[in-house]
């Protein structure tokens, strides 16, 4: 039995051991105290860390990437815009916690809300934003779930826009990473998430950030903290350096200095565990690919070479890459029809696969087409 027993140990330390990069430490519990985090790599969605990921918890104001991520949404179908004057009703004005203090009938932009919400936390700004996008409140967060359903968010119930303690109002760290990585994929929420400081009202009130990483580490970009009593600290954050886009999620930390402690710990794990790679495109990748029965003999392929690889540091020179791609295929051909792939690999991991798309659309060959062609043949100049 005992024996059993330290097999059972031995095999768990070996699957930790082999999903980690080469030469990479395992983050001790003592460095990442939150009770659930996670880290995760923007461009390609891995999870570089994991801890209770999955876990249902309350997430005080990283509630607001979600709403901030509607609002960009918006903003960016032409929906809203930023100059747009957002007045506050009774009800956004009536919010608790961190605010602007806005009074019921006092007006600001789009641009000026947004300032309040992200730099500030506040929760009035937050509210009013979200009325203005949606008509109000509950079909706002109504919106807020369908999206998070939309982006595979299982944990996740939103009850309000901005994060205080409700009962049922319930996410993970994972889901918060998947809609922090959506939400970063809007490149102008960065212009107010590195803002230390700045002020409304005519200079009257002063903004400042509630991200202390802004101050502390390097590439830091972003996103969200929150702080209520029943979620305890939170962060959501975000960086990048080297062509590498990390985001580090950390729940019920007992202290926001810890949060920010756990957070930077997980993002220096990144950092000094992967690196992103673009692969090569092999040259059979390219060769052109024979259509049967078509106006043309063949058709060019189109192959995407701006997509990156994920790999642990210094093994980049190990990746292969396997091409799959069709002899000839029957006309007609569509632009964007796939081809064939290529696959990406890592000591038998599949890293990534690439689509082998048709350049351009081929007709087939009909009698009248064939007589036309003939024709043309026929009539040119010796």
């Amino acid at each position: 039995m005992k024996l059993k027993k330290m097999s059972v140990c031995l095999l768990a330390v070996l699957v930790v051991t082999f999903s980690m990069p080469l030469g990479a430490a395992a983050l001790s519990e003592e460095e990442v105290q939150a009770p659930s985090a996670v880290l995760m790599e923007a461009q390609t969605g891995k999870v570089l860390y994991e801890k209770n990921d999955h876990e249902q918890r309350a997430c005080a104001s990283i509630t607001k990437v979600m709403t901030l991520l509607l609002v960009m949404e918006a903003l960016d179908s032409g929906k809203i815009g930023l100059n747009d004057t957002v007045t506050a009703s009774e009800h956004a004005a009536s919010m608790g916690g961190s605010d602007i203090w806005l009074e019921p009938g006092e007006s600001m932009t789009v641009d000026d809300m947004l300032k309040a919400t992200v730099i500030s936390s506040a929760n009035d700004a937050a509210v009013a934003l979200a009325e203005y996008v949606a008509g109000s409140e509950d079909e706002f967060v109504a919106q807020m779930n369908q999206r998070a359903k939309d982006l595979g968010m299982k944990d996740t119930v939103f009850k309000n826009v901005n994060g205080l303690d409700e009962d049922g109002h319930v996410t993970s760290a994972y889901d918060i990473a998947l809609m922090s990585r959506e939400l970063a994929k809007h490149q102008k929420i960065f212009d107010y998430t590195q803002t230390w400081m700045d002020y409304l009202r005519d200079g009257k009130t002063q903004l400042v950030n509630t991200n202390k990483l802004l101050k502390s580490y390097k590439g830091i970009t972003g996103l969200k903290t929150g702080t209520t009593g029943k979620a305890g600290s939170c962060i959501s954050a975000t960086a990048q350096r080297d062509g590498v886009s990390l985001i580090a999620v950390v729940l019920g930390s007992t202290t926001a200095k810890e949060r920010f402690r756990s957070a930077a710990t997980l993002l220096d794990y990144g950092f000094a565990n992967w690196s992103v790679v673009k692969p090569a495109v092999p040259p059979e990748a390219n060769a052109p690919v024979s259509v049967v029965n078509g106006m043309e003999a063949d058709v060019e392929p189109n192959v995407n070479a701006e997509e990156n690889l994920l790999v642990p540091k210094g093994k980049a020179g190990d990746v292969t890459s396997k091409v799959s791609i069709n002899n000839e295929v029957r006309a007609p051909v569509q632009e964007g029809q796939v081809l064939g792939k290529i696959t990406y690999s890592l000591n038998g991991e599949v890293l990534k696969e690439s689509k082998i798309l048709a350049k351009k659309t081929v007709e087939p060959i009909t009698f009248s087409s064939a007589f036309l062609l003939l024709l043309s043949l026929v009539t040119m100049d010796p």
